[in-house]
């Protein structure tokens, strides 16, 4: 055990606690589609919510990339990506109370943009992210400093669901959506300034960065076609994307098959929490054995879905939150840690971006998701979306790594 783990650990436990606090009033598969669908009522534009929410970073990796493999430190620009992340988080709410019903259009814009900027500072975040965390942790104590944050961020999800499922019970939309987003922007600064206090080693092994942008991709899709453990590990990682196909529609069922109060959405956050929080433990017992973790979540996700299909009361829909909310952050532990085993030093931060631009276009999956669900209806989107989880899972079978 490293003499800073603990100091090390706290802090990054911190910063995924109060991350989670924050994205907890947007969740993707309850409360953002309920806000979306307030200004609209286009289930195509739901989907478009949900992957501005995930999906804004995409192009952005691979440059972040370029540069960070040649710095020995990427705390300083990590400090600029948690600024725009917070004043991005507070400018939606203060729009939503602003603007609202006054103008949907403008709100949707607004909206938009700012879901825009929060997700593409994430693509230079999550490669600085990478970085740091490799550096201070070695490969056991990372399985277990990131299920520890999981762990503690579904706890402040179980609680950000009950504080949501009293605002949206007290305030009529759309100021109790507006008051969620600003409370949570402050609770988000406590968690990114913890972050921020790491005291980042050095980096001595790193690469000379190439004359040109161009030159840079050429050499990261050399890599690519080089590492056949690195394509199977990309596909497999897009692939456990495909529940983001129907995950955002999945409360919008619900809102027809039951009767939805603001408890009952407050409740099915706390349900996907309290299922991640349970398989935080079951995934810090499993790490390092980030093979096994991958194919559990795949797992677990697709019987989800299953009873999905067969969804008619609180108590089914209660089940399905609890398996997603068990399953994604497995799919976040192994995803990173895998990457990490097969990835050399020097080209660590290629290594990410490939993998996360590469594996972005399934944070896109809920635009399609919304086409195929208002052309064929839910049992054809949920069927589609089991066979694409099927198809990840015989992937993950296939990883090297243990």
């Amino acid at each position: 055990m490293s003499p800073n783990y603990k100091e090390n650990n706290i802090k990054n436990v911190l910063h995924g606690f109060f991350l989670a606090i924050a994205m907890a009033v947007a969740e993707p598969s309850t409360i953002l589609p309920l806000i979306v669908h307030h200004f609209s009522q286009s289930v195509i534009l739901v989907g478009v919510f949900a992957s501005l929410l995930r999906g804004g970073a995409i192009a952005v990796q691979l440059f972040a990339a370029f540069y960070a493999q040649g710095y020995k430190k990427v705390m300083p620009y990590m400090r600029k990506v948690f600024l725009a992340r917070f004043i991005s988080w507070f400018m939606i709410g203060l729009a939503i109370l602003l603007i609202g019903d006054k103008n949907p259009a403008l709100t949707l814009w607004v909206f938009g943009i700012g879901l825009f900027i929060f997700s593409f500072s994430a693509g230079f975040g999550s490669i600085y992210f990478s970085e740091i965390i490799a550096k201070i942790f070695d490969k056991t104590e990372r399985g277990k400093s990131m299920a520890n944050r999981q762990f503690f961020a579904a706890i402040a999800s179980i609680i950000s669901g009950g504080i949501a499922g009293w605002v949206l019970s007290n305030f009529e939309p759309p100021k109790s959506y507006a008051y969620l987003f600003m409370i949570s922007s402050f609770l988000l600064g406590l968690g990114l300034l913890a972050f921020a206090t790491i005291k980042e080693p050095v980096k001595e092994n790193i690469r000379h960065k190439e004359e040109s942008f161009w030159k840079f991709l050429k050499n990261a899709f050399k890599f690519l076609k080089m590492d056949k453990a690195l394509q199977i590990q990309i596909v497999t990682i897009l692939f456990s994307y495909s529940f983001l196909f129907a995950f955002p529609f999945v409360i919008l069922k619900a809102n027809q098959t039951i009767h939805l109060t603001g408890w009952l959405i407050g409740g099915f956050v706390t349900i996907q929490m309290l299922g991640a929080l349970i398989g935080n433990l079951v995934w810090k017992k499993l790490a390092p054995e980030y093979k096994k973790i991958i194919i559990l979540a795949f797992i677990s996700i697709i019987l989800a879905f299953v009873v999905a299909l067969f969804a008619k009361n609180a108590y089914m829909y209660a089940l399905v939150f609890f398996l997603i909310g068990f399953a994604m952050d497995g799919f976040k532990i192994s995803g990173l840690n895998l990457l990490f085993e097969i990835a050399p030093e020097d080209k660590r931060p290629i290594y990410v971006a490939l993998q996360n631009n590469l594996t972005s276009i399934g944070l896109f999956f809920a635009i399609p998701g919304g086409f195929i669900l208002e052309k064929f209806g839910y049992n054809v989107l949920y069927i589609f979306t089991i066979v694409m989880l099927f198809i990840g899972l015989f992937f993950a079978t296939r990883l090297k790594a243990v």
